[in-house]
């Protein structure tokens, strides 16, 4: 008997670290999930969460004539009128410079709420969307840094339903609670029931 081929679908970033993680998302389906060549450039020109990674995984889908997969997530703090938002990841040069940043920017005000957003969209090899969908975790950003956990703001987002920050909870629950877990829970069904073929 021939071996089964595993369908190839193609993350729509250059980060190995989101390869991985997507992979521990995606982990019960059947795919070989690699990353997209250096050499495609997505502009994420959209002015939402959602709009850029239909741009992203349309445009990688489009470019390789493969199956493309992309997410685009960020933290949104109310009192900074929804800021860091779409530029989270260009709010500083490093981890410890965002989280500075963002809490000399809300300095003591008491309004502490915010909100982490992902948004994942699927690509067929021609471009079209196939599924997306938005997931998000409520939750409040503390006065200084706590855990040594995860990455990115997790030092100061706190959730009060667990009563952690994100750097303080274990692997599996951040997974279980994060906007990205909850967009993947909510896609998993749909992805379950696609039909890709093997390339």
């Amino acid at each position: 008997m021939q071996p089964t081929t595993r369908p190839t679908v193609v993350v729509a970033t250059g980060n190995p670290g989101k390869l991985t993680e997507m992979q521990g998302y995606l982990a019960d389906l059947a795919w070989e999930l690699v990353l997209k060549p250096d050499e495609i450039d997505v502009a994420e020109t959209g002015s939402t969460f959602l709009e850029n990674a239909r741009l992203k995984a349309s445009t990688v889908a489009k470019a390789m004539g493969q199956w493309a997969i992309a997410d685009d997530s960020g933290l949104s703090v109310a009192a900074l009128n929804g800021a860091p938002g779409l530029y989270s990841a260009r709010y500083g040069n490093s981890d410890p410079d965002r989280i500075d940043r963002l809490l000399r920017e809300l300095g003591d005000t008491p309004n502490r709420q915010a909100v982490f957003s992902c948004a994942i969209a699927l690509a067929r090899p021609d471009g079209t969307l196939a599924l997306e969908t938005e997931g998000q975790c409520p939750g409040e950003i503390t006065l200084a840094p706590r855990g040594n956990g995860g990455f990115g703001y997790d030092p100061i987002f706190y959730v009060p339903t667990v009563g952690k920050t994100f750097a303080e909870l274990s692997g599996e629950e951040k997974d279980r609670i994060s906007h990205r877990g909850v967009a993947f829970a909510q896609l998993l069904p749909e992805l379950r029931s696609l039909s890709i073929a093997p390339a």
